[in-house]
């Protein structure tokens, strides 16, 4: 189970944070820029999510000394969601960034993401969903053995859905996860790429589906 730190001095965040994550990751709570970099000395994470509002140290200078010991994934969790204060902490180290308030779910689908992009070696390099093989260490699709051509973001969703093909991705998830951008509803990029992919997939297995719209809710693999 891989091990989350959550450094958040707001006590009912840090809790909320908590039962979230807690029956999918190991999680440990600081409530300070001090207490998080101790945390981080004594023991491995797998990823930290590092609110920068805090009393002492500040989330940048925690995020320097976690810079200096190692490579663990860290999302930047801050009121302030501003281009400029993004584009400064993805520049100063941060592998992610949310704003606050965030939404639940799409927070769940960028630690989903970045603990894949993340996770070395081993059986779950290679997700097969029907007849649909997808091979993270290459980057590669292939249908029937055939290979499929995707653009990047078309490879990114299909590996999003096929990592967890129960799940409902709305097009938040999906557009925050794949884009890294904030999602503006009449946004239709998400469906355009559905749509090619589901071309591609049809062309080497017509006969089969593989991607199901859930009216009103998002995507997910098709059980059907």
């Amino acid at each position: 189970m891989s091990k989350i730190l959550i450094v958040e001095d707001d006590a009912d965040i840090s809790n909320m944070l908590r039962e979230l994550l807690s029956p999918h990751y190991s999680i440990s709570q600081a409530f300070s820029g001090t207490e998080a970099v101790m945390c981080a000395e004594r023991e491995e994470f797998d990823l930290i999510l590092l609110d920068l509002m805090l009393p002492g140290m500040t989330g940048e200078e925690v995020l320097e000394r976690v810079r200096s010991q190692g490579n663990v994934p860290v999302i930047a969790v801050s009121a302030k969601d501003d281009k400029s204060t993004k584009v400064g902490l993805l520049k100063s180290g941060v592998d992610d960034f949310i704003g606050k308030p965030f939404d639940n779910d799409e927070l769940m689908a960028r630690i989903e993401a970045l603990l894949r992009r993340s996770s070395g070696g081993g059986s779950s390099d290679v997700l097969t969903f029907k007849n649909v093989k997808l091979n993270r260490s290459t980057m590669e699709v292939s249908v029937h053995d055939k290979p499929v051509s995707l653009t990047k973001r078309e490879y990114l969703i299909l590996e999003l859905l096929m990592s967890n093909p129960k799940k409902i991705f709305t097009k938040n998830n999906i557009f925050e996860s794949v884009w890294n951008e904030q999602f503006l509803g009449e946004d239709n990029a998400v469906n355009v790429h559905i749509s090619n992919i589901r071309q591609k997939l049809s062309k080497l297995d017509p006969d089969e589906s593989y991607i199901q719209t859930v009216w009103g809710l998002g995507f997910k693999m098709s059980a059907d």
